[in-house]
């Protein structure tokens, strides 16, 4: 995964720029706590010189009907925001003209695609927090209108950036190669989403972050209170993400099996960590999170529904994308102009 890194001189220079005209940042969503817990971080009095050099100053509603109480978390954080100063519009378009970049936090992954195409349009940086979209499909247009557009962008669970997981990645000086990693993490459901997109996303994050992407197949149970899915990589390897539905008990972890050690992976770090990569992102630096590796997380979410309609049936990750890639062009042919 590539870092964001600037010169000294040229992060001096963004820095001298900055101070007095800070980067604006627009929301689109405000029915997550995360509208409020970002901004707070952001405009932080012991903020980072990175986070100094941004400003949210406005924000659109947006807002799911059929989601229980999503109306009256609006309401809430309208409130919350307004009292740190936000500009509530009442459009994105309106949103678009006042600020430099974005960040999609509807909690609702369905409108994410809709909301974020003007976004692309516009040519802005843009964040779209997790889930990426309500579908696979969904998820794989948004990739490629952003590479139409040229827009750059990028998705992420903040349990990606817990210092103590992503030291984990791949191949480290604790584990040496990875051979194989769990991770685990809440996993209650939305009647509108498939099981995993709605909070079982923040392990799987995990466990991505961890193996990487290239997973080749899965396999998934479920029973009341907990679903264990268990992937098979490309090159052999084994990630397992387990979901812990309620009333069990809430909690986030992992352990990574390398060829030197086993070792404990991180839970969840606060949103500083995932803050701090949307600001360098916002100033210029690389995307953090490669849209490949976030299309092979919501395949896995995705294959392993299929798997749970199939009674617990091994899944291949390449049948679930090309129903996908089809569901996406045909979406696609409808945004072209008539021949």
């Amino acid at each position: 995964m590539k870092r964001t890194v600037l010169p000294i001189l040229s992060l001096l220079l963004v820095t001298a720029l900055w101070a007095d005209d800070p980067f604006r940042v627009g929301i689109i969503g405000m029915d997550s706590s995360h509208c409020v817990a970002f901004t707070r971080i952001i405009h932080h009095e012991d903020a980072s010189d990175t986070l100094k050099q941004l400003r949210v100053t406005t924000a659109f509603p947006g807002g799911s009907p059929d989601i229980e109480g999503n109306a009256e978390k609006i309401a809430k954080y309208r409130v919350e925001l307004t009292k740190m100063g936000i500009a509530i519009v009442d459009s994105i378009p309106a949103l678009l003209k006042k600020v430099d970049g974005v960040m999609i936090e509807s909690v609702d992954g369905r409108p994410h695609l809709e909301q974020v195409i003007p976004v692309f349009q516009a040519g802005k940086r843009v964040f779209i927090d997790k889930p990426l979209a309500g579908t696979l499909a969904d998820a794989i247009v948004i990739e490629r209108l952003g590479r139409h557009y040229r827009t750059p962008w990028f998705s992420s669970s903040s349990l990606r950036f817990a210092p103590d997981t992503l030291a984990l990645r791949i191949e480290s000086k604790k584990t040496g190669k990875l051979y194989a990693a769990e991770a685990w993490s809440p996993s209650p459901t939305e009647a509108h989403h498939p099981d995993l997109f709605w909070y079982g996303i923040h392990g799987v994050e995990a466990l991505f972050t961890m193996m990487g992407p290239g997973v080749s197949h899965l396999v998934r149970t479920s029973s009341e209170h907990t679903d264990l899915v268990t992937g098979t990589w490309n090159d052999g390897r084994i990630g397992t993400f387990r979901g812990l539905k309620p009333p069990a008990k809430r909690g986030y972890g992992g352990m990574a099996y390398g060829s030197k050690a086993i070792v404990p992976a991180g839970g969840f770090a606060g949103y500083e960590p995932l803050v701090e990569e949307i600001a360098a992102f916002f100033l210029g630096g690389d995307i953090p999170v490669d849209h490949a590796e976030t299309i092979d997380i919501m395949a896995f979410m995705e294959a392993a529904d299929e798997s749970k309609r199939r009674g617990g049936q091994t899944v291949q990750i390449q049948d679930v994308m090309r129903k996908a890639e089809r569901a996406a062009q045909k979406y696609l042919d409808t945004l072209q102009p008539p021949k």
